[in-house]
């Protein structure tokens, strides 16, 4: 463990103590909206006027049908945003996990275009998909969910490790995909290089019917100025020869309301095709309501979207500099391990997480630790598959929800912990 001064560990344990005696109950265990953000967005309540107002293209869009893809003016704004033609958009409800769990879940009943059913009872070996991590839980509970055994992939500053993904996805035919938070990871803030992109494009996998999921979920959401610039996988992927390979994933759910936003995925014709089947038995059509509602509320604009995106950084920005000025004045310098010290953490440029890695084998008992003082905390282990981080380091912060006094006496608490834990205390 890291040598602290016995002084910074008793002002700590002071603090602590304190706090505990203090009954907080601070939730900081989501990336959630704030009530601040979701007012942003109650115009939307009111932005179809008429209740016989159809859409652009004539759709009632108070009853069944149209376009299994959508209304054309919401396909045409998720296009733009992911930089892809509105044809091989399709557009859904809420939440973009919804699509993801479609994907997955079609791919092991019927089989991806171009390969056989993923799951049933004739493999006799399980279906692998690589995992980028530290990592989004719900990515890790899906695949685990239905069986699908976890690879975990290290993170690197640009990206996953490509190395370890070529050679995993190039020698095993049962490694059919790989998920991926590209922009603003989740929960490192890492945004994918170039070259990291061109690669994921390009490389020979051993399955003819390999997938990739690109959860572009954080593709508006930079704290300060444009959000970073992405290559564009599904161009790449053609260019390869591999235009089946991504399924591009986004939404609104962080834009406009997390109960009642809109998602999208992109996909090939091919794939689209392949979506448009099971899509027409599991619905006779979407929420068109809520895609018209969207389009007015924005004037099917996205220039009008990333208007109010800035809007909300306005909101969570000083969040996030309050976790890392916290973290900056409580743990910054301290210990003697020599690379280490006592913790490092990300500074992000966008997305809703500040990732924490603690000491190796501290990580559980500092979660544990805050929360006995009534902060709660997503668990150690979670943003790793089946739970397990196999360092027991990481920690993910969400510091949107609460407000801004909550956040910083959270992080101190927190803070705090990582100083006992780090001090065995």
């Amino acid at each position: 463990m890291p040598a602290i001064d016995p002084a910074v560990v008793d002002a700590a344990r002071a603090r602590y103590d304190a706090a505990r005696a203090a009954g907080l109950n601070l939730d900081m265990t989501r990336g959630k909206p704030s009530p601040e953000q979701l007012a942003r967005s109650h115009g939307l309540l009111a932005a179809v006027e008429r209740e016989d107002s159809p859409a652009d293209d004539g759709t009632d869009c108070r009853n069944y049908g149209g376009d299994p893809r959508g209304l054309p003016e919401m396909r045409a704004m998720f296009a733009e945003i992911l930089e892809v033609d509105p044809d091989l958009v399709f557009v859904g409800g809420n939440a973009s996990l919804q699509w993801m769990h479609d994907l997955v879940v079609q791919a092991m009943l019927v089989g991806v275009p171009g390969g056989d059913p993923w799951g049933g009872p004739r493999r006799s070996t399980p279906v692998k998909f690589l995992c980028p991590c530290p990592g989004y839980d719900r990515h890790f509970a899906l695949l685990e969910r239905y069986g699908i055994e976890m690879l975990p992939i290290g993170m690197g500053d640009e990206g996953p490790d490509l190395d370890e993904v070529a050679r995993l996805a190039g020698e095993d035919r049962n490694v059919k995909g790989m998920f991926c938070v590209p922009r603003y990871s989740n929960p490192t803030g890492v945004t994918y290089s170039d070259d990291v992109v061109e690669a994921v494009a390009a490389m020979k996998t051993a399955a003819p019917d390999f997938r990739v999921i690109w959860d572009d979920a954080y593709a508006l959401h930079a704290l300060e100025g444009e959000p970073d610039r992405l290559a564009n996988l599904y161009d790449r992927c053609v260019v390869h020869g591999h235009e089946d390979r991504p399924f591009i994933v986004t939404s609104f759910s962080k834009v406009t309301f997390g109960g009642a936003g809109l998602a999208a995925v992109a996909a090939s014709p091919g794939n689209g095709d392949w979506i448009r089947g099971f899509r027409s038995i599991q619905t006779i059509g979407p929420n068109k309501l809520n895609q018209l509602a969207h389009a007015r509320f924005f004037d099917g604009n996205v220039a009008r979207v990333r208007e109010h995106m800035r809007g909300h950084a306005e909101l969570i920005r000083p969040k996030f500099e309050a976790v890392l000025r916290v973290l900056d004045e409580s743990l910054e310098g301290l210990g003697s391990l020599e690379e280490l010290g006592v913790a490092t953490w990300s500074r992000p440029r966008g997305g809703y997480f500040v990732s924490l890695d603690t000491a190796p084998g501290c990580a559980r008992a500092v979660v544990e630790m805050a929360g006995r003082a009534g902060v709660k905390l997503t668990p150690a282990g979670a943003t790793f598959p089946y739970g397990v981080d196999p360092q027991d380091r990481n920690i993910r912060i969400a510091p949107t929800l609460p407000g801004l006094d909550e956040i910083e006496t959270a992080t101190r608490l927190l803070a705090d912990c990582v100083v006992l834990v780090s001090a065995g205390q």
